[in-house]
Order: C-alpha cells, then sequence, then structure tokens
C-alpha cells in the first residue's frame, strides 16, 4: 500500500529509487513488491523508459469507486455533520440548467432560523453559492445568466461591469470562499458557501452555512467559517479530488 500510494502521489511515473524514497523503503524491498503489483496489473512499468505507473487493474478499481460514489448522499452527511458543529442552518446546493438550486437544508436547534426551502434557484451574482459556481465554471457555461442578471438586477456598483465581476470571482477562487451579508431576495440574512470539488478538478457543489445576519460569525477566521471549509475540503476529498490548485 505504501508503494501504491508513493506511485499514485507522483503525478507521473516514476523511476525505482524514487519510489523507495517516496514510499521510505530500501530499493530493493520495493523490487520485490513491485513483481508481485506487476504481475497483478495494479503497476505497469514503461519498458522504453523503464519507469513505473499504476497499472490497469488499479485503473478499473478507480473507476469503480468513482461510479459507486453518490455526490449527493455524501454531501447530506456532511452538512448534517457541519449543521451539528455550528448550530446553524446548513444546506447543499448544486448546479442546474438554471442555475445554482438548493437541494437539501438543515435547520439548526435554535429557536430562531433561517429556513431554506429545497428546490430554492439562486441567484449567480448575488448569492453566495452563485457566486462559487460563477467562480469556477466555465466562463460559457454562465455567460448568458451573468448577462441576464445584469440586465434585470439592480446590482451593487462593483458588479455592474464585467471588471467588477470578474475582480469579485478572482477574489472567490482565491478565498475558496463567498460571503454574502445581507442577501438582498431575504434580507437580513448572511451565508457563506464553499466549493466541492470531483475527482476530475471540478466544481460539482457547494456547501453553504447560513443565519440571521446578527447572529451569524463569518469573519475569516471565526468557528463557522473554518468548519465550512473544512467540511467542504473532506467532501472533495470523498470525491476523490486532490489538492492541486485550482
Amino acid at each position: 500500500m505504501a508503494i501504491l500510494n508513493a506511485i499514485s502521489s507522483g503525478h507521473r511515473s516514476m523511476m525505482l529509487k524514487d519510489i523507495a524514497a517516496a514510499a521510505n523503503m530500501p530499493a530493493s524491498k520495493v523490487h520485490r513488491y513491485i513483481v508481485s503489483l506487476v504481475r497483478s496489473g495494479l503497476v505497469e512499468q514503461d519498458p522504453m523508459t523503464s519507469r513505473y505507473d499504476l497499472g490497469p487493474f488499479a485503473l478499473s478499481l478507480g473507476l469503480v469507486a468513482v461510479d459507486r460514489l453518490d455526490r449527493v448522499k455524501l454531501g447530506l452527511s456532511a452538512i448534517a455533520d457541519l449543521r451539528d458543529e455550528i448550530n446553524h442552518t446548513t444546506a447543499l446546493a448544486v448546479w442546474s440548467d438554471n442555475g445554482p438550486v438548493i437541494i437539501r437544508s438543515l435547520r439548526p436547534y435554535r429557536p430562531i432560523t433561517v429556513n431554506v426551502v429545497t428546490g430554492t434557484a439562486l441567484q449567480l451574482l448575488t448569492s453566495a453559492s452563485g457566486r462559487v459556481f460563477a467562480a469556477w465554471l466555465p466562463r460559457q457555461t454562465t455567460e448568458a445568466l451573468i448577462g441576464h442578471e445584469r440586465a434585470t438586477l439592480a446590482l451593487p456598483p462593483n458588479l455592474q461591469t464585467i471588471a467588477g465581476i470578474d475582480a469579485l470571482l478572482a477574489q472567490v477562487r482565491a478565498d475558496k470562499l463567498s460571503v454574502v451579508s445581507d442577501y438582498h431576495l431575504v434580507p437580513g440574512v448572511a451565508a457563506a458557501a464553499a466549493p466541492v470539488f470531483n475527482f476530475k478538478h471540478e466544481v460539482t457543489m457547494s456547501v453553504l452555512a447560513i443565519g440571521v445576519k446578527d447572529m451569524i460569525n463569518l469573519s475569516p477566521d471565526g468557528r463557522v467559517v473554518t468548519a465550512l471549509k473544512h467540511c467542504a475540503d473532506n467532501l472533495s476529498l470523498r470525491l476523490g479530488h486532490t489538492t492541486q490548485e485550482k
């Protein structure tokens, strides 16, 4: 397992000595294991370069694992744990043909809460989840919706130009977080959203923490935001995303 982990973490085919160093094992011992791994199809060797890489059986295992993943089921479990940790409303949003949509939300254990209805469509430029999807989806996917919102919504000055929108989305990417402190559709509500990536390193969902503006602390280093980002990162890991830069 240490050898397979070393090869899969190397991001390219590797020489025997490099695998041994990464696995912290003697090269002679690694070679004995690799002989068996090659026979099983978990590892293969390029005869031209003598480098080793994951083999066809490893690929088959990976594809089966991905096929059996249920991103929504994993997401629901994640927002349940997040709700229990922060005691604020949590939600899960996915991308649809009409933009972001809430597919599930969970209420906290407190008398005053924000209730988010399943199926709620979110605007792209003014909602926390919308900005997350706009920040990571290809521009051709979001261009029409951005144009529609610019033409129909009373946007703040910083979102009335493409340059302003691009600057906001660049900040969202840098922070891996979007915070909206007073969503104009529901005054007095604040929300933070973090992206969830899949094994292709594409944004596949967003996780949200939502609360009454004066009752939820969404400061960058606060407990809620820290827990939210940790939740999104763990969910991305479960979906096969590595830590490469986005």
